[in-house]
């Protein structure tokens, strides 16, 4: 056997844990864009709303039981830096078949941009690979949201309560 520079017997192990800190019936249910609404109301920072674009997903399972809501970024005030790569990686941990992706616009305007529209579209394709729907995408604002989903923008998924 040939003598190796380097010693492959001390590697990092990684693990995937999950804990579930909700039992399944206790968990809020999504069906309809409006639940989604209330329910990224109800956990964003108040204070961030109106002040710094945030992105976040909500983490649902095949009967739209939400597993979780998780922060993905934080932005400036007009732009936020997603990365696809750490949204999903959240999803498999957590064991999720769906996702609502969610910013909110600190100007107060509810209108998707080309950019979100374009964001959407990468979202989708990469869940259709991981089997991992993408079932909306809200903009929200102090007083009112939209949803891609309901308006027609959903580039392959229709949300499906």
């Amino acid at each position: 056997m040939p003598k190796l520079k380097q010693d492959f017997t001390k590697v990092t192990e990684v693990q995937l844990v999950y804990h579930s800190k909700q039992k399944l019936e206790d968990r809020p249910v999504i069906k309809s864009s409006l639940d989604a609404y209330k329910l990224l109301f109800n956990t964003w920072d108040d204070g961030k709303l109106e002040l710094q674009e945030q992105f976040k997903i909500v983490l649902l399972d095949r009967k739209n039981s939400v597993l979780g809501v998780s922060t993905i970024a934080w932005g400036g005030i007009s732009e936020c830096a997603v990365d696809l790569r750490l949204a999903f990686a959240t999803a498999l941990k957590a064991r999720a078949t769906g996702m609502i992706l969610a910013h909110n616009h600190p100007s107060g305007n509810k209108t998707f941009s080309d950019s979100d529209k374009s964001l959407t579209r990468k979202f989708a394709e990469a869940g259709k690979v991981l089997d991992i729907s993408i079932l909306d995408h809200i903009v929200l604002t102090r007083n009112t949201y939209s949803s891609m989903s309901d308006d027609g923008y959903m580039p392959t998924v229709q949300l499906k309560f």
